[in-house]
């Protein structure tokens, strides 16, 4: 699929008469602009074609749900609707993702690896915006309280981990698909209750935001597992962060590079 049968593809799905479309053949990017709410957005087509040429309709149909989301929640914002501050969350990015909104405002962020940022959202139900400063202005607080709300909030949120044993390593899964599955790198309290169980290395890998994946290394073989892992969701993934992994100690974040060699079977395959 080339990039103008996606754009032609993206309109049939999403045949909204206050849409107008207009790709940047340059860039390869197409601005979608929602005439009645005077807002829009940017979409990078190189990145979706990528996704489609792994899992096919399945990328093109998460576009198509999270711009139709999107603008579902502006068209809810506009209409006047109230949201609760108590709904923050924070939610993991990596550093090259944009730091303005697509209205020019500069989004609320804070430091958190050489490869991770911390932006936040007001959640909206089936989707979130990020917080930008106009947003802080209109919502009435301060950074500060965003920060201390979006703490509090990630407390909240399920830590139910799935697991697997590959090769004398453990890995455990969260993937509870509600948008903020990396976020939990920030739950510490959470984090220091896996690091008591676990008996080799902790690691941490956010590939994209929808999983957080928990190793449990106990020999070399483990980081090899660990990076055919961190690189499949990562090219996998609706919105990637990072393939990079972190070995997490005494509460701080230290990121590793590993080379990956020969694809390792998993213990009962080999049974």
């Amino acid at each position: 699929m080339k990039s103008e049968q996606l754009v032609e593809r993206l309109k049939k799905e999403l045949p909204n008469p206050s849409f107008t479309w207009q790709h940047d053949q340059k860039t390869d990017r197409v601005r979608l602009h929602h005439t009645k709410l005077n807002k829009g957005m940017e979409i990078s087509l190189p990145e979706i074609l990528a996704k489609y040429e792994v899992i096919k309709d399945k990328a093109i149909n998460t576009v198509v749900y999270t711009i139709s989301q999107t603008f579902e929640a502006m068209e809810r914002e506009s209409s006047g609707l109230e949201q609760s501050t108590s709904q923050i969350y924070p939610v993991i990015r990596s550093t090259s993702f944009p730091l303005k909104s697509t209205e020019g405002h500069d989004f609320i962020v804070t430091d958190h690896t050489a490869e991770t940022r911390i932006f936040y959202a007001l959640d909206l139900g089936n989707t979130y915006r990020l917080l930008d400063e106009d947003m802080l202005l209109q919502l009435k607080i301060t950074y500060v309280e965003v920060k201390e709300l979006a703490r509090f909030q990630v407390r909240k949120l399920s830590t139910e981990v799935k697991e697997d044993h590959v090769a004398g390593n453990i890995f455990y899964f969260l993937n509870a698909n509600d948008g903020y599955d990396a976020s939990r790198i920030l739950n510490e309290q959470f984090l220091k209750e896996m690091q008591a169980k676990i008996e080799g290395d902790m690691t941490l890998s956010v590939p994209h935001q929808d999983v957080l994946i928990i190793g449990d290394i106990r020999n070399d073989a483990g980081y090899d597992v660990l990076a055919q892992l961190t690189m499949h969701f990562f090219t996998v993934g609706k919105v990637p962060i990072t393939s990079l992994s972190f070995i997490y100690e005494d509460g701080e974040l230290e990121p590793i590079f590993i080379m990956a060699k020969n694809p390792v079977q998993k213990e009962n395959n080999d049974k």
